[in-house]
């Protein structure tokens, strides 16, 4: 069952996001082994693995994130999150709508990306366990990313959802994370500052001290 503590350190990768001489199980394990609460494979782009391939790695991961009891959750690819039997998925406000699939992913988690107001009352919630908002900041990660809307939007969706579960993402580091949990996100979802982090340890304990 989901628990909203799950977004605490919520890490999104996919193979695209890993830099060169390393691979995605190996960043992958370097996160679960320092506290990620929750993985998001998100395998995006002109160099993104497809079909098979793409299968057999969403089982690999997956099987490394049970190792940890951390849930893996699938991006978007609704057919891979049931054909794998995910422990989630996450979709956009492009990708299939909710209310479409969400009888098959019953004692799943779902997620909705939401980027603004407009967007939000555009969104049926009844079946979605918590909402993906951002970007907070301008973001590398994306190239498809909206402009940036600033931890305010958390605080401007608080008056509407109340204790609602709310995971920040886009463009979150080190030095601006203090400013995401002010603002009364449940969590952070996070890609390069983790992929491509020196300190992968380090990093993701930082994170972890804001919202214990």
């Amino acid at each position: 069952m989901f628990n909203p503590k799950q977004l605490q350190v919520y890490f999104i990768c996919g193979t695209q996001d890993i830099p060169e001489g390393r691979t995605i199980e190996q960043v992958l394990e370097e996160a679960l082994q320092a506290g990620i609460t929750l993985y998001q494979f998100r395998e995006k782009g002109p160099t993104a693995l497809k079909g098979e391939d793409k299968k057999q790695l969403a089982l690999k991961l997956k099987s490394l994130c049970q190792t940890y009891q951390v849930p893996f959750i699938v991006n978007d690819d609704v057919a891979l999150a049931k054909e794998i039997d995910a422990d989630g998925i996450h979709v956009g406000q492009d990708d299939e709508a909710v209310k479409a699939f969400a009888a098959e992913f019953e004692n799943k988690i779902i997620g909705l990306s939401i980027g603004n107001l407009d967007e939000y009352q555009h969104s049926d919630l009844s079946q979605v366990n918590y909402i993906g908002v951002g970007p907070m900041y301008a973001t590398p990660s994306k190239d498809d990313a909206s402009e940036p809307v600033g931890p305010s939007m958390i605080k401007k969706l608080r008056e509407y959802l109340d204790d609602f579960p709310i995971v920040a993402i886009g463009g979150i580091n080190e030095s601006n994370v203090a400013s995401i949990a002010e603002a009364d996100a449940d969590g952070i979802s996070v890609i390069s500052a983790i992929s491509r982090s020196d300190n992968i340890d380090k990093t993701v304990k930082h994170f972890l001290s804001y919202f214990k």
